[in-house]
């Protein structure tokens, strides 16, 4: 015999988010925005050869 799903409780901001993406639609998705202030750094050191070459 298969277990009973357990009744979910009732909480009323899943409710008014579940209200407003019928209406208006889901949100569109987040985007990551770059840190200005730290720059990358190169992840390798220039080698020898690379250094002399570009004189």
């Amino acid at each position: 015999m298969p277990k009973k799903r357990k009744v979910k409780r009732f909480r009323a901001v899943q409710a008014v988010k579940a209200a407003a993406r019928e209406k208006i639609g889901s949100p569109p998705p987040a985007r990551v925005v770059p840190n200005r202030k730290k720059k990358k750094e190169a992840k390798h050191k220039p080698t020898l050869s690379k250094l002399l070459g570009e004189d």
